[in-house]
């Protein structure tokens, strides 16, 4: 029984009997039998530290180390207890000091390598293992690992660790060789000058850059900055922290429509919302002239309307903020009846919707794309196509005879778009849906960036089609992830392998050595575009590290570079050496993303999953918290990946997930502009406001047009209810402006349900809320280096413009009675598969933090729980089991609970989209999740 009571060593040393166990173990020194069962009593005491630490002063160690030294075969049953009660005295670190004090480490390791050298047919696995315990407890205390390395620890158990690979059944020791090998090898600070992001941003007034919130919505509901050695898989401790982070306290859970601004700010949204007061006496012959002016306006961008608002906007009058609450017991604002007088849509300041005046603004948007750049050069600028794969034979035969001078440029030389830009523009089949070469450029000519980018990204510039198969996710190879920490090992060991040569330096242009020969040429200043440094290891591997959010010192996982001057047939590695994450759907099948230029040009234009031997693993590279600059964790994490290009000397861009820009945005709501039925579909593109950087952040507003001039008609048209979407907050989440695409091709198009869609809803669309992230290649905050969606509590004005305004637009809905049935707000997910909501529920919250819910004072509209029902019984990809409805302290100022909380939305989602796949279901693969996502979700709103 003894061996089962957990609680039997602290009984024990209450009974005062640890000097009774070592004493008879003393006597029993030379009579091995009786030994062996003292040692089994001694290793179940020692199993408690306190009775273990007790143990060792009394002398239990000394005692252990007579019976286990010197190297022996005879009595191994007695050695084995000996080894297994001493692995359990030193996870006390008093008994780990003790035992580093008196030499006992070195005397492990000779003795292990005594055991590894003898144990040729590997009949004594449970002794080496022993004794790697006891070694890697002892290395738990920073003396330990000092004295370790300076025992010549590392080398001893790297050599030894390599005879054991090819055998199957010694992984026990293999693993923990590995543990310690990690553990133990020297930190050092990443190589570069200073964490903090190469780009900076001066912020208005006095404003400063804080170091953003470390929770926010999105992939981090469920992802807790863990300790580095917190077991992962340890259900428990998780679900006690998220209990412990859940709002109690049920005053500040219930409904709070107050406003964060004056009351008078409020009117300047009139002008968004455009649909209120359209007049469509003439709609007939708005349609004619439309018609007319459509033919001579074909393959023209659209350019929205400037409206930006600010502080100091006209006031208007004719509205009341409305205090009553919805959230908890009053009825749903989108079963209400929002029928409006027919009055009060023809008032005096209506914005009449003339067609043939919005066509013409096309074609003056033409001209201002083509040629304002002569005009006003801080608005538009020159950009030149990244040079193409320099095989010029090859390129001949693709795409133009007479082209060597226009891929090999000389020397500092570019390529503008009169020369290779033209060709290929004429060689672009146009087969890439919703995507026009053409339009990308003029789009971004007009990008406002940190960097000033002057190249184009060729993807981005010539677009990609769907993959031809659906993928299924990566099967991780047994071993990878100890094979790839032992080369890092190697490097320590064998350092005259290491080439150390920097290829690549976004920081010291002029430290990059890319022409060296036989050596991979990389960049990445362009639209999106995320690598700070490249190192070169080897010949065929490369460290990579990501450059830090703008104004920030973290947030690294979104990556986006060009490679060229690639070997055929070669696997490169490729470590990214500054993640954060402590896990990552990377260690569970996950791929990044290529896309090949030869490829593109052979008609064949994809990003397709790629890479092998992919694993994500904790590194020795570690924050300088003393600086000030380590605020996130103490460790960095590795992502490593080898890939094979499919060409020699092609130009190939590799990404963390499908590439989506902010040009190719509103390249792709231009072309939608100009695709829609006008007959049936009402569109209206405005500006929501001026971002921080200077970029424009569209709004539009998609809905039916009326089926005649009719009073009835109008009247539904009018007193449709609203659907408010939003997106892209985190600019690393390219899935959720993927899945915002889907959502946008979806509603204008002539699918029956579209269309009883638009005619049952008006929707209100922010497809990026954060455009100066996405452009500047951030992973998840703006210029002001803060979490956007951390901010809807308290937005500024000046720091935060695209959630101060879509707010103020929310509460303008709410002032007019017409809150948003529905408000959703698209993400991506790095840790789970499948796509889920998070929601908002009083009672499920206080229920789960297990608070007592007094149901005929709280009561509650369980209409939340709808939308996800359905969809987990019709959308394949959608799992209502990964859905929460719970409501944290820590995510108090994100939209979904902000919205639901002050505008009482009820219907306030987060909607999660997986960076992997799906792991059931008709989508369990490794695909993008556009249809599935976005046509399902507005399918069944209703």
């Amino acid at each position: 029984m003894l061996f089962t009571d957990k609680k039997f060593g602290l009984k024990v040393q209450k009974a005062e009997a640890t000097d009774i166990i070592l004493s008879l173990a003393r006597r029993n020194l030379g009579h091995h039998l009786h030994l062996t069962h003292c040692l089994w009593v001694l290793r179940v005491c020692a199993s408690n530290v306190t009775t273990g630490t007790t143990l060792g002063i009394n002398g239990a160690m000394e005692l252990l180390f007579k019976v286990i030294t010197p190297y022996s075969k005879r009595n191994v049953r007695t050695v084995r207890a000996a080894i297994e009660a001493l692995a359990a005295l030193l996870k006390s670190k008093s008994n780990s000091r003790r035992a580093v004090n008196r030499g006992y480490l070195g005397g492990l390791l000779r003795l292990y390598q005594d055991w590894h050298h003898n144990d040729v047919s590997n009949n004594y696995i449970y002794i080496r293992r022993g004794l790697l315990l006891c070694l890697k407890h002892i290395t738990n205390i920073q003396l330990g690992r000092e004295t370790f390395l300076g025992s010549r620890g590392m080398e001893i158990l790297f050599t030894s660790v390599q005879d054991c690979l090819p055998c199957k059944n010694l992984d026990p020791i293999i693993t923990t060789v590995t543990q310690i090998l990690r553990k133990c090898y020297p930190k050092e600070l990443l190589p570069v000058a200073t964490v903090r992001s190469s780009y900076s941003f001066p912020l208005p007034g006095n404003a400063k850059a804080e170091p953003p919130c470390e929770g926010s919505e999105g992939d981090y509901e469920s992802d807790g900055e863990e300790e580095a050695e917190k077991d992962l898989d340890n259900d428990d401790v998780e679900s006690k922290e998220e209990d412990y982070d859940l709002e109690t306290d049920v005053n500040k859970l219930r409904s709070r429509p107050v406003l964060d601004r004056p009351e008078e700010e409020l009117g300047q949204y009139e002008a968004m919302c455009p649909e209120l007061s359209h007049n469509f006496q003439e709609l007939e012959s708005d349609s004619e002239e439309e018609k007319s002016l459509e033919d001579r306006t074909e393959s023209l961008p659209f350019m929205p309307s400037r409206f930006i608002p600010s502080a100091t906007s006209v006031k208007h009058p004719n509205y009341t903020w409305r205090n009553q609450s919805v959230t908890e017991m009053g009825p749903d604002p989108g079963e209400k009846d929002f029928k409006v007088p027919l009055q009060s849509c023809t008032k005096r300041d209506r914005c009449r919707w003339d067609q043939t005046d919005e066509k013409r603004d096309i074609a003056e948007a033409v001209q201002e794309a083509d040629y304002h750049e002569e005009e006003d050069p801080a608005r538009s600028h020159v950009l030149a196509l990244r040079p193409l794969p320099k095989d010029v034979a090859w390129y001949k035969k693709m795409v133009y005879p007479e082209c060597e001078a226009l891929i090999n440029p000389s020397p500092g030389g570019r390529l503008e778009s009169s020369g290779i830009e033209t060709h290929l523009l004429e060689k672009h089949q146009g087969d890439i849906p919703f995507h026009s070469p053409r339009f990308y450029i003029a789009r971004a000519k007009r990008v406002k960036s940190i960097p000033d980018y002057r190249d184009l990204s060729f993807p981005d510039f010539w677009g990609h089609q769907p993959p031809p198969y659906s993928k299924p996710m990566l099967e991780r190879k047994c071993g990878v992830q100890r094979d790839k920490v032992l080369d890092d090992v190697r490097r320590l060991i064998q350092p005259g392998d290491v080439i150390g040569r920097t290829v690549f330096d976004l920081d010291e242009p002029s430290h990059s050595s890319p022409a060296a020969p036989g050596c991979l040429t990389f960049f990445s200043k362009f639209e999106s575009g995320n690598l700070r440094k490249a190192i070169q290891v080897r010949e065929f591997e490369y460290d990579l590290i990501m450059n830090a959010d703008v104004n920030s010192n973290q947030h690294h996982q979104w990556f986006y570079f060009e490679v060229r001057d690639m070997k055929l047939a070669v696997p490169y590695r490729f470590n990214i050496i500054n993640c954060e994450k402590f896990n990552s759907q990377f260690n569970y099948g996950m791929q990044l993303v290529m896309y090949s230029v030869k490829e593109a040009l052979q008609g064949r234009p994809c990003w397709l999953r790629a890479g092998h031997d992919i694993c994500y693993y904790k590194n020795h590279y570690r924050c300088s918290a003393a600086a000030g600059e380590g605020v996130r964790g103490k460790f960095y994490y590795t992502l490593t990946f080898s890939v094979e290009f499919p060409h020699k000397d092609d130009v190939c861009y590799l990404a963390y997930h499908y590439p989506y820009t902010y040009s190719t945005m509103m390249c792709h709501l231009d072309i939608l502009e100009q695709n829609r039925n006008p007959k049936k579909v009402y569109w209206r593109q405005q500006t929501l406001c001026q971002t921080l950087g200077g970029n424009l952040c569209p709004l539009l507003t998609i809905t039916a047009m009326p089926e005649s001039k009719k009073r009835d008609d109008l009247e539904q048209f009018y007193s449709r209810p609203y659907v408010f979407l939003v997106a892209r907050v985190h600019p690393g989440e390219s899935n959720a402006s993927w899945v915002m695409k889907g959502t946008l091709e979806f509603l204008v198009s002539s699918d029956p349900i579209a269309d009883l869609l638009r005619k049952c809803f008006i929707f209100k669309i922010v497809p990026m809320l954060n455009p100066d992230g996405v452009i500047n290649g951030n992973h998840r905050c703006s210029l002001s280096g803060d979490d956007l969606n951390r901010q809807w509590l308290t937005p500024s004005s000046q720091l935060h413009p695209t959630i101060y305004h879509t707010k103020g637009l929310l509460y303008y809905l709410r002032s007019i009675g017409r809150a948003p049935l529905v408000f959703c707000d698209y993400h991506g997910h790095s840790q789970k598969k499948n796509v889920f909501l998070y929601g908002c529920s009083i009672k499920e919250t206080l229920w789960q933090a297990g608070c007592m819910v007094d149901t005929a004072v709280i009561t509650e509209d369980v209409g939340y729980r709808t939308l996800p029902k359905i969809l987990d019984k019709v959308a394949p990809a959608f799992v209502m089991n990964s859905c929460s409805f719970l409501v944290e302290k820590s995510r108090e100022s994100t939209a979904r609970v902000v919205v639901w909380k002050e505008m009482g939305v009820l219907r306030s989602y987060t909607m999660e989209s997986t960076y992997c796949g799906c792991s059931h279901g008709l989508y369990k693969v490794s695909k993008s999740l556009k249809e599935p996502c976005a046509t399902l979700l507005l399918m069944h709103i209703s």
